[in-house]
């Protein structure tokens, strides 16, 4: 298995693991968020999977500097329909993680818009796995403080 099958491995298992978290949400309480400065629940879905659309721009050296995410002014309607706008941009994101050779992810440095550190291509990687696991921790304690049933996700 080369690295790049097994960082899409990661990421599949990841999304899985959100996605069952995601559907025991029951749309009475998308809007429910622990404090007035915290993200809600369906935002905080957003914000995961709108993600992948600024990695693959990140990931190929793209610039950020005029960033315009595809979610700008969409309304949320729904999970199913958030997941099925995401669908495109989560392809794309993993088919540039494909594209990647081993010596690619070993030597490619990559620049975090966020903070400007380099990175190298690998590690970052497996740092955007780990964004979207505190997010599945976030979502969890979320799920408990709204007294709603939290799905097994350790199988």
């Amino acid at each position: 298995m080369t690295q790049s099958e097994l960082l899409i491995l990661n990421f599949t298992e990841i999304r899985r693991k959100s996605i069952k978290l995601w559907k025991s949400l029951p749309a009475s309480h998308y809007h429910w968020k622990p404090d007035e400065k915290a993200m809600s629940a369906i935002e905080m879905i957003r914000h995961v999977l709108e993600a992948d659309y600024g990695w693959n721009i990140i990931i190929n050296k793209g610039s950020m500097a005029n960033y315009q995410t595809p979610w700008k002014n969409r309304p949320i309607v729904s999970l199913t329909d958030e997941l099925e706008f995401a669908k495109p941009h989560r392809q794309a994101f993993l088919e540039s993680v494909r594209e990647f050779s081993d010596t690619a992810l070993n030597e490619t440095e990559i620049l975090h818009p966020g903070n400007g550190e380099k990175k190298i291509l690998g590690k970052y990687l497996l740092r955007i796995g780990y964004h979207e696991s505190v997010h599945a921790g976030q979502f969890l304690s979320y799920l408990r403080a709204m007294n709603i049933n939290r799905p097994e996700i350790w199988d």
